[in-house]
């Protein structure tokens, strides 16, 4: 629980042992299992933070060295974190450094539950709308990057189908830089994605090596799924069924392909051209 101060304020609980069941909880939520077992996951940062405020997250713990009150940002954060009812924890020097990522640590992180979103019914789809479909995607980085870039072209979300890597992981959260809360996600198996795709009532565009159509040529008409295959082998001939269209971006090197998540950046501004302005 919260502790509070002499004036009745929250205030966080100090932690100062590596064996406390809160930090091992914590340090727990590195692996798979945790996180699917708990529901829940770590962000870092007081930028990250602020985003998720932004969004209407509120997180159920949130830990800080001594030294984070010395920050206005920090120090706001932690006191809105408190008011809300989030437990706080004022951990130790040793302790934070076990629980903040081993690049470029942190002295602010939460601990959030975790949200998944149903996938979007075709007649509830707006002529605009843009959804991502990822076909077994692995890298979390690439995946925290996509998100990312969903976000920044006001796609209405993203959609992990088959097996995925987790968007909750630290290092997916992080690629995100806070876009994780503002971009729904939805996770379903490829049969059941087959399945739903096919009511699809606008564009299903995938990019494909085999494909002979330049991403540039011809409007896509909304709403529109864009269906982005796996790093390294593509999309399965399974769900490449499932496009009506398929695109291909074109090279003048000696390579064939992009990295994922910078395909999918340039087919989603492509897409979204008509109509980002600045």
């Amino acid at each position: 629980m919260t502790s509070r101060s002499d004036r009745g304020a929250p205030s966080s609980r100090v932690i100062t042992s590596l064996t406390n069941d809160r930090v091992k909880l914590i340090r727990s939520l590195d692996m798979r299992k945790a996180r699917r077992d708990t529901g829940l996951f770590v962000a870092e940062g007081a930028s990250v933070l602020m985003a998720a405020r932004e969004s209407g997250w509120r997180p159920n713990m949130i830990v800080h060295g001594a030294e984070a009150r010395d920050s206005p940002a920090h120090r706001g954060l932690i006191d809105w974190a408190l008011r809300e009812g989030t437990e706080g924890l004022e951990v130790s020097h040793a302790v934070l450094e076990k629980l903040a990522a081993k690049e470029n640590p942190q002295n602010l992180i939460g601990v959030f539950e975790q949200r998944w979103a149903a996938l979007p019914k075709a007649k509830t789809l707006a002529k605009s709308a843009l959804w991502v479909a990822l076909d077994e995607i692995r890298d979390p980085g690439n995946l925290g990057t996509i998100i990312r870039t969903i976000d920044a072209v006001g796609a209405a979300g993203v959609i992990l189908v088959g097996n995925c890597c987790d968007p909750y992981q630290r290092e997916a959260v992080r690629a995100t830089m806070g876009s994780l809360f503002a971009v729904p996600i939805a996770k379903v198996e490829r049969v059941a994605f087959i399945e739903w795709a096919a009511s699809w009532p606008g564009d299903r565009v995938g990019t494909h090596l085999d494909a002979t159509a330049d991403f540039r040529d011809g409007a896509y008409a909304g709403p529109t799924l864009l269906v982005m295959g796996r790093e390294g082998p593509g999309m399965s001939d399974e769900v490449a069924a499932v496009c009506n269209r398929l695109v291909k971006i074109p090279m003048a090197g000696t390579l064939d392909s992009l990295n994922l998540a910078v395909a999918t950046a340039l087919m989603l501004y492509e897409i979204r051209r008509p109509t980002l302005k600045l």
